[in-house]
């Protein structure tokens, strides 16, 4: 682990960690780019956006935005680097040492042995030290503006693809309450601008939100709703992370911070909300009020549906001096949302080999949309095992129930390499025996290929050395050298001369990221 738990602009134990401190931070590495020049939020703004997160570009401060006085932040976490700072990390690697410690809490058994029990009691010591603080003068109440008086159209809402249907809020936390037992759900959801006051608020049906909704409408009561706008990226990691450990969201956010968040009640409902956001609205949902929300542009790189949504009124927004608006948009890979996606992948290894032992690594490809496909090797002991294993991953996480195709390869195959994953698919695999289709499950609902919407099949794909009743034939050995032989050619490179010539491959997981940073300095002068 890094023994620099954060950054110095963040230092843990002041309540600083805020966007405002991450910008600063990008800014020092020389990974921000102030943009000064006048420009739309409608279409213009994710455009210049999005060429330059295609070539792994900086982050973007748009300074002077039409129709609005506040500034746009965008793509802070556009880069898997970036991604890594704001968790307070320098190497990506890290991201499975906090993985190794969150699994620690979902410990099925006491600790086998007294280096176990350490490492517990110190995990159960940052849970005491994540516990959320509550600060008396947030940052985020330096300007009440209630009834009337609100207008979502000061806000610069971007409106990403042309045939988006408005402006919208995509990197908010939605904030609500459990009606009967008070516990919290923070989710990022989109929301739609439907007048100066109400926004349409996209979640699906097995969120924590749409849960409290549901239980408001038996209770008979309006939902409360708060959304904080302008959070450090941390908070949006922690929000975007649906793990099963019965913790909350802020709770999380400072496991994953080291310290606790600093929270605050609302002006005008019964919610916390970080102390240090940039914007914050609060509203109420009738239950059963809902309009048309949609289409918009998704990240499955179409255009999604037109759904009938829940409304949230608002009636109050408070923000800081001089509000720095962040936002983000979605789309075809790569994307920020993607970046996001790689980190929680490494976060999610060590957590998932404590739901399914038997599962040595997995991947998740931006490609796939970073959800769509998996990889997972296993070390295979027994006929029919693979089939075990990617039933057991469809079910281990709440994250991979829309996992469309599963890939099972043995535990010498690196699940981050497409050419062994190719190959070994390609040369061990008999369509007609080694794959398997799960029809009709709960299914995303922004997935055309479906032929029914929110219900699909799901294949797996047994790439795996067959053993025992599996075959009926002698089965090939795959060609390899001895560790000894590459270790002497190792030892000899330098005398055969070709010094200048690499053989170790990066890591494909990184690959698109360091092709996007080596692109990015050689197109450095256009920005």
């Amino acid at each position: 682990m890094s023994t620099n738990k954060w950054n110095p602009f963040l230092k843990p134990g002041n309540g600083s960690r805020d966007m405002r401190g991450f910008i600063a931070l990008l800014e020092e590495r020389g990974q921000l780019r102030r943009i000064s020049a006048e420009v739309n939020p409608d279409l213009e703004l994710a455009a210049i956006s999005d060429r330059v997160l295609s070539v792994g570009g900086p982050a973007l401060l748009f300074e002077n935005v039409i129709g609005s006085e506040m500034p746009v932040a965008i793509n802070l976490m556009g880069t898997m680097e970036r991604v890594v700072w704001s968790m307070g990390l320098e190497k990506a690697e890290e991201l499975e040492d906090l993985g190794e410690r969150l699994a620690l809490l979902q410990q099925p058994r006491p600790p086998k042995d007294l280096n176990e029990t350490k490492r517990f009691a110190s995990v159960l010591w940052d849970l005491l030290k994540a516990r959320p603080d509550t600060d008396l003068t947030p940052p985020c109440h330096q300007k009440v503006i209630n009834g009337e008086a609100l207008d979502l159209d000061t806000l610069p809402l971007i409106r990403p693809w042309p045939g988006d249907a408005s402006g919208v809020i995509t990197l908010g936390l939605v904030i609500t309450k459990d009606p009967e037992t008070g516990v919290p759900n923070v989710g990022v959801y989109r929301l739609q601008r439907q007048s100066p006051q109400a926004m349409t608020v996209h979640w699906l049906s097995v969120r924590g939100g749409a849960h409290h909704l549901r239980k408001a409408a038996k209770l008979g009561r309006k939902l409360e709703v708060a959304v904080a706008i302008g959070v450090h990226p941390l908070l949006v990691m922690a929000a975007a992370t649906p793990i099963p450990i019965q913790l909350s969201e802020w709770l999380f956010a400072g496991l994953y911070a080291g310290e606790g968040v600093r929270l605050t009640r609302c002006k005008t409902i019964d919610l916390m909300v970080p102390s240090n956001s940039e914007i914050i609205l609060e509203g109420t949902i009738t239950p059963g009020e809902e309009l048309n929300d949609g289409p918009f542009g998704d990240h499955m790189g179409f255009y999604g549906g037109v759904e009938a949504s829940p409304v949230i009124h608002f009636h109050c927004m408070t923000q800081r001096n001089n509000p720095i608006f962040l936002t983000t948009f979605s789309g075809r890979p790569p994307k920020e949302e993607a970046m996001l996606a790689i980190a929680l992948n490494r976060i999610y290894t060590p957590i998932l080999r404590q739901q399914v032992p038997e599962i040595i690594d997995f991947f998740l490809p931006m490609e796939a949309l970073s959800y769509k496909l998996a990889v997972i090797s296993i070390d295979k002991k027994f006929p029919g095992q693979a089939k075990r294993a990617a039933m057991a991953f469809w079910s281990a996480l709440a994250q991979f129930t829309y996992t469309k195709f599963v890939v099972v390869v043995d535990s010498n195959i690196n699940v981050r390499n497409p050419r062994e994953v190719i190959w070994v698919i390609s040369s061990q695999v008999d369509p007609q025996r080694d794959l398997f289709v799960i029809e009709n499950t709960p299914f995303d609902s922004l997935d055309f290929a479906s032929e029914h919407i929110g219900l699909g099949g799901r294949l797996a794909i047994d790439a795996t050395t067959k053993i025992g009743p599996e075959r009926k034939h002698e089965w090939g050995e795959a060609l390899s050298r001895s560790e000894e032989l590459n270790s002497k050619i190792d030892a000899r490179w330098n005398e055969l001369g070709l010094d200048d010539i690499k053989t170790n491959e990066p890591d494909p997981e990184l690959f698109g990221y360091v092709m996007n940073e080596l692109l990015a300095q050689r197109a450095n002068k256009k920005f």
